[in-house]
């Protein structure tokens, strides 16, 4: 059931795994954002030069103010989270220092999805979160269109098709919004 299958979630990030997971916009692969060895993991998975940057995820806007300097109001987060979005902030001392050690920005998602924000519960500190796909191949809705990738995965949980399968709106992943800098906005990537 789904309180297993967070539980065996939780535990394969624990131990330094990759889990993939089901997400409000596409299929995503998960570590632990604390993890170093399990960063470089999810790099070496993707074909990443580790240029990319990974999002963090968590549970929930309260938790954000841990890992991110935010000079937006609370209430336009909270417009924004959970959502289909990546919000682009200011990262704090707080996070690891391997992730994304390129950019003082991070990108962080509160997907509007159950089992995400449940997993991100069970688990301490943020989860690294990319699309579960090859870098420059399409994104995947399906559990199967990226069963090229499992034999490197500790998990995979198949919340079934993500959206409608048929369109290629579905397959364009999170708006990514930059808050980073203080009284102005853009958007780097609609979804």
């Amino acid at each position: 059931g789904w309180r297993e299958a967070v539980a065996a979630a939780a535990d394969a990030l624990q131990a330094g795994g990759l889990v993939a997971v089901p997400t409000d916009t596409v299929y995503g692969v998960a570590c632990l954002a604390q993890d170093s060895a399990a960063v470089r993991s999810i790099y070496s998975l993707k074909g990443r030069n580790g240029a990319k940057p990974l999002a963090i995820c968590l549970g929930d806007v309260e938790r954000l103010y841990r890992y991110c300097h935010v000079n937006v109001p609370d209430e336009l987060l909270r417009d924004l989270l959970p959502g289909p979005v990546t919000l682009v902030l200011q990262r704090s001392e707080e996070l690891n220092k391997d992730l994304n050690p390129f950019t003082s920005l991070v990108g962080v998602r509160i997907p509007n999805h159950p089992f995400m924000r449940d997993l991100a519960h069970a688990c301490s500190g943020p989860l690294a979160l990319t699309s579960a796909n090859i870098s420059s191949h399409g994104s995947t809705l399906t559990v199967l269109e990226f069963q090229d990738l499992w034999p490197q995965l500790s998990l995979v949980i198949d919340g079934g098709p993500i959206g409608d399968i048929q369109s290629p709106e579905c397959r364009l992943g999170s708006t990514v919004v930059d808050l980073s800098v203080s009284g102005k906005f853009s958007i780097i990537r609609p979804g």
